[in-house]
């Protein structure tokens, strides 16, 4: 019999989440985002789901754009880092691929190259985040540059990506947005700045083009913190497993790897068969809550490879083969990344193959 480990998800919700995000910027085009195999999700899935309701997907290399080609996915797909390697040019142009510059390099390489035909490029300009993208006073000259090379075509799309957006109280969104339209104030191409808390909470941000990723799959970027356009948010993915052995242990023992939960009264500990192996953190702390039969329980002891122990003590009716959720609906995802020291964009992002992801029909 196989593990019962499996996360769930629920495609109606990702088609919500994406009708949420239009909603909130109605005059804006939707780039929704599936890199990192889709937060997490399976990029192939969800680029499915989201196909025929989004204006392009974007990605974070051409290894990435190519299996959804290789799937295919026929709409426009955005390279966010632009190209790593010159060849890449080349299959980015004979995929319908459309290219970010954010460099003086890969600027140079794409008006030197000789293409099949031309790019639809994206140019990001470095607001403040100093992470990617070209200097503000290079911003005129660059998009010049973009409008007169013949490797490229249509209008070129300007943008710049927000340091802290999920921080509402932070001034440096409006000092970023500020430094944008200075050094767009010439240019007369699209823009495009709003990320997942910038389309929640920055309708000033929102422009010709949206860029929604993690509230596409229902979490919300400001952790535990309320606001009233994440509410309406609906969680895709949930992580499910069961229960496997149950047993009573006296107080005063301890349970896990180095003794870390101690039982203050006698009490009932549960097995669940899943652990960091199956992308359950490993820091997930004693506590950590976990549903059982809707119910919930408690972490106690460390997390192992394999398996996790609760604390069903306080619980009536549970039996070996009872379900676990570990986090999803009804147990918000950045509950449990909280008591992991984490966010949940880590949790999704880093759970393995080992996982499976299984589509939920409502």
């Amino acid at each position: 019999m196989a593990r019962p480990n499996q996360a769930q998800l629920d495609l109606d919700a990702l088609r919500h989440n994406l009708a949420h995000a239009k909603s909130l910027a109605p005059k804006s085009r939707v780039m929704a985002v599936v890199k990192a195999n889709a937060y997490g999700h399976g990029a192939v899935t969800i680029a499915n789901a989201l196909e025929p309701h989004t204006d392009a997907l974007a990605v974070a290399c051409l290894e990435e754009a190519l299996e959804l080609r290789g799937a295919g996915i026929t709409i426009p797909i955005l390279l966010l880092q632009g190209i790593f390697e010159e060849s890449e040019l080349q299959i980015a142009a004979s995929n319908n691929l459309w290219l970010m510059i954010e460099n003086p390099w890969q600027m140079q390489v794409l008006e030197k190259a000789k293409l099949e035909k031309p790019l639809f490029c994206w140019l990001k300009i470095d607001t403040g985040m100093h992470r990617l993208g070209i200097e503000p006073a290079q911003a005129e000259s660059f998009y010049r540059r973009l409008s007169d090379t013949q490797n490229t075509q249509g209008d070129v799309v300007l943008c710049t990506h927000f340091a802290s957006a999920d921080d509402l109280q932070s001034p440096q969104t409006d000092l970023q947005m500020a430094c944008f339209n200075s050094s767009c104030e010439q240019l007369n191409g699209p823009r495009s700045t709003a990320n997942s808390p910038a389309v929640l909470a920055w309708p000033n941000t929102h422009f010709d083009w949206i860029r929604p990723g993690y509230m596409l799959y229902g979490n919300s970027p400001f952790g535990l913190t309320p606001h009233a356009n994440t509410e309406a948010l609906q969680s895709v993915m949930t992580l499910r497993s069961a229960i496997t052995s149950i047993r009573e242990v006296p107080s005063g023992d301890h349970v896990g790897y180095a003794a870390s939960w101690s039982a203050n009264h006698p009490s009932r500990i549960a097995t669940v068969t899943i652990g960091y192996g199956d992308g359950y953190p490993r820091m997930a702390k004693n506590g950590t809550p976990v549903l059982v039969n809707g119910q919930r329980a408690a972490l106690a002891g460390r997390v192992s490879m394999d398996m996790i122990t609760i604390d069903i003590t306080h619980l009536k009716n549970v039996s070996v083969g009872d379900e676990v959720v570990l986090w999803g609906k009804d147990l918000p995802l950045a509950e449990v990344a909280q008591w992991a020291d984490t966010i949940g964009y880590e949790l999704t992002t880093r759970m393995p193959a080992r996982t499976q992801r299984v589509v939920t029909v409502n």
